[in-house]
């Protein structure tokens, strides 16, 4: 048993073409042992090997020679923890499954949500491994949490202390008068699902037991907004952005959304919301000194209009999403026109190679151009690191491409 059980470890990490990936997979034992104090002391002495590409098969012997048919679970974990590093600063003492901390939110998104339900007794009805029950923990009233994995729910109750804990199926309703938070699966062998009716449990079906509830429900960032209305849902839609990327699109449904709100972009980098609320009187003009590239959140949740209203800034097209103005909002990147020209290959290495550009960054929007592809084509020579971004401007017959060179703020 430990041979297999760690093989299926080096399949996991080293798998090569036709072969098949093995996931280990966690008992009810294995946890047990993990958070017993002998487990501890284990993992504490695995934690220390390098366990790297040149050196795993001699850490896995000398896990087996240590610990025996307990080698897989300790490395697996030893791993998982380091992973968990980015999202957790707890992850050293929290237990993971692969696919569990593939899905747990980070710790800032967990806790701006658990923010905007500060005081209220909150039922997490699909809380895996804790993630969003931690943060929860520390603003809510009262929290319960389930889930139908017995292994997971083990695992909570090692990474979150103080919170009810039940063995229960999402959609069979365990409790009443709370808030549900709901964060279906988005994954099965480690291959995503895009339709929201095959989550695990399925979105129409979560809507549909707890209508009439407060509900908020995490779903994937490119989930179509269109789809989810057509399954009766009901509130606002909430895009949140970390570290420059779009993490998730929330649902909130009515009693739980702000009168009005039915989108809102949330920025957390800069601590900034923008809804559908807002005004957004933002004109279409000729670029000015800078260019800007809205937040990924912004773009996602159809606020650019909105985004540019608050900060002074206007359109360069009114179906493209890139935005321009004489001054940066504060905390943004920005890109500083120096040149302007009718976009064509050609033309924009000429102009390249007479300002001397030897490295280039290169943003798309509108335009068929995929800036891998051009890059190399461009024959970069020079001592120069600019940017160019490349959109469409009008429509119809009087649609062009236009390419502006730039200087980036960072």
């Amino acid at each position: 048993m430990a041979s297999c059980r760690a093989e299926g470890l080096v399949l996991q990490r080293h798998g090569h073409r036709g072969q098949t990936l093995l996931t280990l997979q966690f008992t009810l034992d294995d946890v047990a042992y993990l958070r017993s104090e002998q487990g501890r002391r284990a993992i504490d002495e695995v934690a220390v090997y390098p366990l790297t590409d040149a050196t795993r098969i001699a850490d896995i012997g000398s896990a087996r020679k240590s610990f025996g048919d307990r080698a897989a679970v300790l490395i697996e974990t030893a791993l998982l923890r380091r992973r968990a590093a980015g999202k957790f600063g707890t992850a050293q003492t929290w237990l993971f499954t692969d696919e569990a901390l593939q899905q747990a939110t980070p710790e800032p998104v967990a806790a701006h949500r658990a923010r905007r339900l500060a005081g209220a007794v909150v039922h997490d009805v699909t809380c895996s491994i804790g993630a969003e029950l931690d943060a929860l923990s520390r603003s809510a009233a009262q929290v319960v949490g389930s889930d139908v994995d017995p292994v997971r729910l083990a695992m909570a109750a090692n990474n979150v202390a103080g919170v009810d804990l039940l063995l229960a199926d999402a959609l069979r309703p365990v409790t009443r008068d709370t808030v549900i938070v709901a964060d279906p699966a988005r994954r099965s062998g480690g291959r995503r699902r895009f339709d929201p009716r095959a989550y695990t449990p399925a979105l129409d079906a979560l809507l549909e037991v707890y209508a009439g509830r407060d509900i908020v429900v995490k779903c994937a960032p490119g989930i179509d907004f269109a789809a989810i209305g057509q399954l009766g849902f009901i509130g606002e839609i909430e895009v949140t952005s970390l570290a420059g990327g779009v993490r998730e699109a929330c649902l909130w449904s009515a009693g739980l959304a702000d009168p009005g709100v039915t989108r809102r972009a949330t920025v957390l980098d800069r601590a900034e919301q923008i809804t559908d609320a807002d005004p957004d009187d933002c004109a279409v003009a000729a670029a000015g000194r800078w260019i800007i590239d809205p937040d990924g959140a912004v773009v996602r949740a159809g606020l650019v209009r909105h985004y540019a209203a608050r900060h002074g800034l206007w359109q360069l097209d009114p179906e493209i999403a890139y935005l321009s103005g004489d001054q940066l909002p504060d905390g943004v990147r920005g890109f500083e026109v120096l040149d302007e020209i009718t976009y064509s290959e050609r033309g924009l290495r000429q102009l390249l190679s007479t300002r001397e550009v030897g490295a280039v960054e290169i943003l798309v929007r509108g335009v068929d151009v995929d800036p891998d592809v051009l890059r190399p084509r461009l024959r970069l020579r020079g001592t120069q690191r600019l940017s160019v971004v490349i959109t469409r401007i009008g429509a119809g017959r009087a649609s062009r491409a236009v390419a502006y060179l730039c200087r980036p703020t960072h």
